[in-house]
């Protein structure tokens, strides 16, 4: 699952790249870790919007107290799931996540490194989201996940549901069928461009639990 990945242009290259007027002025940006800010690309009254939300649906498990702080669930494994599907299946909810590379964790516990993946010869690219407006933290979103291709393989199973540019449209105005194809669909892996670095995989407290990612 995606815990990190990085917006490490400005917001006029972001506002650029996915044609939106006006850019957005926010604290988001650089790594992005769940439970934070991210920028969110979204459609409203046929034009595109940029705006900052939190890293992940609020989620109180049947096992935590009702005055427990909710858990922020980042990534969304089917989109048919109870969480997701009535947000899903109407396009008012659905965004763009803008992202320059995203990142998994590799290597031997207690020393797992950081491997990082791109769009080969797309500076920026886009994740497939949905979006809604919490009583807990206001604006947040969430990243639709898929199998994993054989370029991601060797380090995860599974993968995020990576736009090309001629493909942001018709997430975000297509049928249910569209938005459920995304999802099925298998990435090419020859534009997938793969990092292995020596950076300490570092979890942030804000992470999410795995038993929430899978929702």
């Amino acid at each position: 699952m995606c815990n990190l990945y990085t917006d490490r242009v400005g917001p006029d290259a972001i506002a650029a790249h996915f044609n939106v007027r006006n850019p957005l002025r926010t604290n988001a940006g650089g790594e992005v870790y769940p439970g934070g800010p991210g920028t969110v690309i979204r459609e409203e009254t046929g034009e595109r919007v940029m705006q900052s939300m939190t890293w992940g649906f609020p989620h109180r498990p049947k096992t935590m107290k009702p005055t427990s702080k909710p858990i922020p669930v980042n990534n969304i494994a089917d989109l048919n799931g109870w969480l997701w599907k009535r947000h899903a299946n109407d396009a008012r909810w659905r965004c763009l996540i803008p992202l320059t590379g995203f990142a998994e964790a590799e290597g031997p516990k207690g020393a797992k490194t950081r491997t990082w993946f791109a769009v080969k010869g797309h500076p920026i690219f886009a994740w497939a989201g949905l979006w809604r407006v919490s009583d807990e933290w206001g604006p947040v979103y969430s990243g639709v996940m898929t199998d994993c291709n054989e370029a991601i393989r060797p380090v995860h199973d599974r993968m995020p549901v990576l736009l090309m540019p001629d493909e942001y449209d018709r997430w975000l105005n297509g049928s249910v069928d569209d938005a459920l194809g995304f999802q099925q669909r298998c990435f090419p892996d020859d534009l997938i461009e793969m990092t292995r670095t020596d950076e300490l995989w570092v979890k942030r407290k804000s992470v999410a639990s795995d038993a929430a990612q899978l929702l």
